[in-house]
This record gives C-alpha cells, structure tokens and sequence, in this order.
C-alpha cells in the first residue's frame, strides 16, 4: 500500500496534498503522525496535528528534534504542523539558509501551509533562525529561541568545523559582522517579537555574550522582546516544564 501511494505521489502529487498525506517512513512522536522523507538531498520531517488549524499554522524546529517537546505538543494539539530540516554541522552558514529557503518552499507550495511559520530555536539553533529569519524577515510570525547561540564567537567558538561550514578562515572569523547579534534590523522593521528563556548560570552559552546582547540590540531598534530568565539554571534543561508561557506568545503572534 505504502509503494502504491509513493508512486502516485509522484505521478500525481496533488492527490497527496488533497489527502494531507506524506511520503517516506512513518512513526510516532508522543501519538501523533509523524514522517521522515526528503526533498532532493534535504533530510526532512512533518509532524501532524490530529484536525489542522485555519491557515495551516506551523512550528519549525531548529535541531535537537524531539528534546523538550513540550512546546510542540501542545501546538500539535491546537493543530499546528511541526517541521524540522536537518541542519546539524552547519552552524547556521549560509548552505544552512538554503536547506530552509528550499524546504519553506516546499511546505508552503507544495503543501499550502502558511507563510510565516514560528521559529523555535535551541542552543545552536539560534544560528539558523536568526540567521534565516534575516534573510526572510516577510516569512516569520516569530522567534522562540531558548538558550540560543547568537554568536559563533561565543560557541563554538573558531574552531575547524566551524570554519569549514562558513568556508573562512580564521581571520576572516574573527571579522564576521552577520552574526544574529549583528543582523537585527531586518527583524525589528518588520515587527517581529521575540521571546527567548534563558538559564542565568548558562556557561555554555554565557546570556552576557548572547541573549543579553540581542535584548539591549532589539530594544535599541525598537523591536519586541521577551526574555524569560530562570535563575540558578545553567544551559540544561532548555524550555519549561510549564510550556504555557511559550504557547501564549506563538498563538498571540500567529492568530
């Protein structure tokens, strides 16, 4: 059955669509569908809510799919998709914004999912929803970003993997002005709120050299942030155990 509905898929994806069914292998992710297929040489997955929301309303995960899910089942609750793109070793460089240019593509043509999705970003994922948000500032309704990375100086620092991502070296490192902390204008002239929570103690990811840095900066621009602090919480464990305070803002801002 599975060969036969990957077959028409292909000869008639609209009949897919129609059906609201995907492609590749299928699980589970706390009861709901969830499915692992690619587009081109992307590794993609969807999971779906049990009834859609008007608009067809999405959260995008930005690496470690699956930790701390709190947030995204309450939204695949109140009918939100949840859509990851795997990005890992890329730190948010440029062939990471691609992989999201194209995969956006995908779900909101192809699947007619909505413009502006929400961003959810922990740790190094801050780097690709920032970084992607700046490219795209008209395709975001906001950012959740949760002890996010929003300077490669900061972490993981100028190491080879890094370097290699961004094709630098490490001069040209150190020189680098397109860090999230140093592109937030395009965000804040198109209004997009921000909510980040952070843990205090944070060694891995000093708040000083990251989110501190993003507050004051988008403040000063006259955007909209939220920052919530939890105190004696160093880098783990992200989100909160409560994720309603999260769920408030992306519903305020994707209504």
């Amino acid at each position: 059955m599975n060969r036969f509905l990957l077959l028409i898929g292909i000869i008639y994806p609209w009949i897919l669509q129609a059906q609201n069914l995907w492609p590749g292998q299928k699980g589970n992710f706390h009861g709901f569908d969830q499915y692992d297929f690619k587009v081109e040489d992307l590794n993609c997955r969807i999971v779906t809510p049990q009834k859609t929301a008007t608009g067809k309303p999405w959260i995008w995960r930005a690496r470690f799919f699956g930790h701390e899910p709190q947030t995204d089942i309450a939204l695949l609750n109140l009918g939100y998709h949840v859509a990851y793109c795997d990005v890992a070793g890329l730190y948010g460089a440029p062939a990471a914004v691609d992989r999201w240019d194209r995969f956006h593509r995908f779900l909101v043509e192809k699947h007619q999912f909505s413009k502006k999705p929400s961003l959810e970003g922990m740790s190094r994922g801050g780097l690709i929803i920032f970084n992607w948000a700046a490219k795209n500032p008209d395709k975001v309704s906001c950012i959740y970003a949760d002890a996010p990375v929003c300077d490669f100086k900061s972490w993981p620092g100028l190491k080879p993997e890094l370097l290699k991502a961004y094709d630098f070296t490490k001069e040209e490192a150190e020189t680098y002005r397109h860090n999230p902390v140093d592109q937030l204008l395009p965000l804040a002239k198109a209004r997009i709120p921000l909510l980040h929570v952070v843990g205090q103690i944070d060694r891995v990811v000093p708040v000083a050299e990251n989110t501190d840095l993003i507050e004051k900066r988008y403040q000063e621009l006259g955007g909209s942030i939220k920052v919530i602090r939890k105190e004696n919480i160093g880098h783990h464990p992200h989100s909160l155990q409560d994720p309603k305070p999260i769920v408030d803002f992306i519903l305020e801002h994707t209504k």
